[in-house]
């Protein structure tokens, strides 16, 4: 008598199958994955601006009228992913270059908006513009695309809430 040796042509595409479903699956979400980073990476480039923005507040106990006046890097190789960075009385404005991939993150728009109510800067929290004799007490962060919601950072996933 024989010993069967190997798998069978049927369990072998079994396997396969499994295998297929599978990427089908993970492949995608790791793109999704990847867009994630990529504007990560342009919220990280916003934070240095951030500190810049706070700092020329607590000096000068006002909002910095533009990048120049705050002191933030605005060349465009500071990051890959970033397009564009500006200030406007305090507001950071950032777009996405077209280098991320696919469609979808390509031109996303984050905007940090400092806020002098603590929960200003939470999703449920509506910002408070910050004005002389106040202080930045929360940023709030949100995108103006909203069909780059799912790409943006959790804190970002908002459209801005005009500040009062």
């Amino acid at each position: 008598m024989k010993k069967q040796q190997g798998f069978t042509l049927i369990e072998l595409m079994i396997v396969v199958a499994i295998v297929g479903i599978l990427a089908a699956i993970a492949i995608p979400a790791y793109q999704d994955y990847i867009k994630r980073s990529k504007v990560s990476e342009i919220a990280a480039t916003m934070g240095a601006c951030k500190t810049s923005v706070t700092e020329f507040f607590q000096a000068n106990n006002a909002l910095p009228a533009d990048a120049n006046a705050a002191g933030c890097d605005t060349t465009a190789n500071q990051s890959q992913y970033v397009a564009a960075l500006a200030v406007a009385n305090g507001v950071i404005n950032a777009t996405g270059s077209a280098t991320l991939l696919g469609t979808g993150a390509n031109g996303i728009q984050l905007s940090m908006m400092p806020c002098s109510n603590p929960d200003g800067g939470t999703i449920a929290g509506t910002c408070t513009t910050t004005v002389a004799g106040t202080s930045i007490a929360a940023w709030e962060c949100s995108t103006v695309a909203t069909d780059d919601y799912k790409y943006a950072p959790a804190n970002c996933r908002q459209a801005a809430s005009g500040g009062t």
